[in-house]
């Protein structure tokens, strides 16, 4: 009997040492879900809740890495602008309210105008790129970053024929987004979208480029639009479309819509053409284009016929501007333009881009037909005179 006990005692000794074994080193056990009373209390719905993660992975098809990395360097951009006309200062004076009371009629007039818009932060010195439409004319600009904290900007320079702005400000350990490869993009790729529309705060939205290369719009003198159907809106302007890095591919500029609202048309100006617009204006304070001085046309079927043109690249020079550039050259109405220092020109839009990038002061060598015969004409580049948006 004394035998039996022994054996036992030694059996449940084992068998308590291999659950303990097993509760230590086996498979991870949920407690039991608890009850969740819903209703009366005599018949709680019971739900199951998953249990925390110890790491997150993210999703088949997040961006949450890529959003994660650029919301930082994306600020919201408030701005205001002083009332034309205020109120007389008699009517400020405690005497003259006294007999005449107060003039409601002008309290409207001393309310100041206020917008809203984003930008993004692209250098640890504190310089932002924006919309010019954003910032044009406005009296106090307010800068709000996405960790809350706020600052006021100053302008350092517009460039109203790329709807391109740079302000500034002054604050320590700033976000900075980074600078993607916008030649490497290609129609499908996935883009996110990031701003304030609406004032609601800070959002992002998908999408894909639709287009690339985008103009004759009629929005900017100098297009070259990367085309997205990620949601943009009021309020978005300035702020910035992102590769699935969290690269910046542009600075959103503006919608096609005929109610206000994305229809999910919306145009981004490239990055390339950004840091272009905002190296000149930190160095110039300004961006200094070439100009010939003339006005072009596109080589149609129809005018080629007309014309007697074996060819349908180049632009046709409309008009030449008195006393211009092309005029001393010697260029005339009627021209077509073939090369710009021996760059092949193949439409108007091109033209005007190989154009701008001509230093004023060099002289140029332009290919021209004039009567179906070729010729070379020296001309001395001019400086691009500035324009209102």
């Amino acid at each position: 009997m004394r035998r039996l006990w022994l054996l036992f005692a030694q059996t449940v000794t084992v068998l308590l040492a291999l659950y303990m074994v097993y509760t230590a080193v086996g498979p991870e056990r949920r407690p039991p879900a608890r009850a969740q009373q819903m209703g009366d209390a005599e018949h709680p719905a019971v739900m199951l809740e998953a249990r925390p993660a110890r790491a997150p992975v993210p999703a088949a098809g997040s961006y949450r890495a890529a959003a994660a990395r650029a919301m930082p360097a994306v600020v919201n951009i408030i701005t205001s602008k002083k009332p034309k006309r205020g109120k007389h200062p008699l009517l400020r004076d405690p005497f003259f309210k006294k007999f005449f009371g107060e003039r409601d009629h002008d309290s409207d007039a001393d309310e100041e105008e206020s917008s809203l818009g984003s930008g993004v932060i692209v250098s640890a010195e504190g310089y932002i790129l924006t919309n010019n439409h954003v910032v044009e004319a406005a009296d106090e600009i307010e800068v709000v970053l996405a960790d809350g904290r706020k600052a006021a900007a100053k302008v350092v320079g517009t460039d109203p024929e790329t709807d391109l702005a740079v302000i500034k400000i002054s604050l320590e350990k700033l976000p900075v987004m980074v600078l993607g490869q916008v030649d490497q993009a290609q129609v499908g790729d996935v883009v996110l979208a990031i701003g304030n529309p609406f004032g609601v705060g800070q959002t992002v939205t998908m999408g894909i480029i639709s287009a690339l290369g985008r103009n004759n719009l009629h929005i900017n003198h100098f297009e070259n639009f990367i085309q997205t159907d990620a949601a943009i809106n009021f309020g978005n302007s300035g702020g910035a479309l992102i590769d699935t890095n969290g690269n910046l591919l542009g600075i959103n500029s503006a919608i096609y819509s005929q109610t206000g609202g994305s229809i999910g048309i919306g145009f981004a100006i490239p990055v390339s053409t950004a840091k272009s617009v905002m190296e000149a204006i930190i160095k110039n304070g300004q961006v200094v284009r070439g100009w010939l001085g003339v006005e072009t046309q596109e080589i149609t079927p129809e005018l080629a016929s007309s014309f007697g043109l074996k060819r349908q690249s180049g632009a046709i020079i409309a008009g030449v501007v008195k006393n211009g550039p092309a005029d001393h050259g010697g260029v005339k109405p009627g021209d077509i333009l073939l090369t710009v220092n021996e760059q092949a020109i193949v439409d108007t839009n091109q033209m005007l881009n190989v154009i701008a990038q001509l230093v004023p002061g060099e002289k140029a060598s332009l290919k021209i037909l004039r009567k179906n015969q070729e010729s070379t004409l020296t001309v001395q580049v001019g400086k691009r005179p500035s324009s209102k948006r």
